[in-house]
């Protein structure tokens, strides 16, 4: 027997019609959320491998990478590329409240601050001064991935991704194009070395990086450390074997371990002072602003 394909009716035409108009508004949209994440992946290929190259295990990386949460991120890069110090609001630190607050925390801590002078000889008004001009006493750590800010910011050395940023702050007067340039490959060759300070120190304290939250910048913590200060100089306060920023003994002892560092002395007079907590951040206004509470709350 023959088999004869049956001619398509007028309602079947009509049903391929409509079938053919939802294909095609389907495939013409948006891409899906999985085109998105392989995109930012092939964006941070060639830093994966770098990594690689510079020691990591191939396994860390890849697994670290290709988790859906790590991505190539300008959002946060382009606040930190136009962020002025000067346009900040440190005086809003000296107001009645905040050092209501602060005298509590300086309470509700005693044991931990005192610690802290003791053995590192740093005044715990000056300790107490940094963690809340730098979180608001603990209240507020920043909510950008650190690892993605980081390997946003290192993956710039490539071009695409450079040209990217470019054009995200094009309408910014802060910049012009040499001065980008120049830029981008100072803190791109800074922030590969924080993230691969950022990387040993999640391997070290057995922590996963992806979950690890912080500033625009990558600072993370209690004390708003950037990864390598928080390998080196990163101090486990409450004696629990581990170094976790986020928590307030190890943030305290921190902060101290890191003035002695630079210098820090019981009695040490304010000109070297304002020189030693100018290292923690590189601004007068600040300085001055911590100098001020801890006389506050000292007072």
């Amino acid at each position: 027997m023959t088999y004869h394909q049956p001619a398509m009716t007028n309602h079947g035409r009509f049903l391929l019609i409509i079938l053919s108009l939802i294909l095609m508004f389907t495939f013409s949209g948006p891409a899906p959320t999985w085109a998105n994440e392989a995109k930012a992946s092939q964006e941070l290929n060639q830093l994966e491998n770098r990594l690689i190259k510079d020691g990591f295990s191939r396994d860390y990386i890849e697994s670290t990478f290709t988790n859906p949460k790590v991505s190539f991120s300008l959002k946060g890069v382009s606040l930190f590329f136009v962020h002025s110090e000067s346009s900040l609001n440190y005086d809003q630190f000296l107001s009645r409240k905040s050092i209501s607050n602060a005298l509590k925390y300086m309470a509700e801590h005693k044991k931990d601050l005192q610690s802290a002078e003791d053995i590192y000889g740093v005044d715990k008004t000056v300790i107490t001064a940094i963690i809340l001009v730098e979180t608001r006493l603990g209240t507020y750590l920043g909510n950008r991935p650190v690892i993605n800010t980081l390997s946003t910011m290192a993956a710039l050395s490539e071009k695409k991704n450079k040209e990217a940023l470019w054009a995200s702050l094009s309408d910014s007067k802060r910049f012009t194009r040499k001065k980008f340039d120049k830029k981008v490959v100072k803190k791109s060759q800074w922030a590969y070395a924080e993230l691969q300070a950022f990387l040993r120190f999640a391997q070290r304290e057995k922590i996963d990086p992806v979950a690890v939250k912080g500033s625009y910048a990558g600072a993370m913590g209690i004390s708003q450390f950037m990864p390598s200060n928080a390998l080196t100089l990163g101090k486990d306060g409450n004696k629990d074997g581990k170094i976790n920023l986020f928590e307030h003994p190890d943030a305290i002892h921190s902060i101290a371990n890191y003035l002695k560092r630079y210098g820090w002395k019981p009695n040490v007079n304010r000109q070297k002072a304002h020189k030693i907590l100018y290292k923690y951040n590189h601004s007068n206004y600040y300085v001055d602003t911590l100098l001020k509470i801890s006389d506050k709350l000292k007072g």
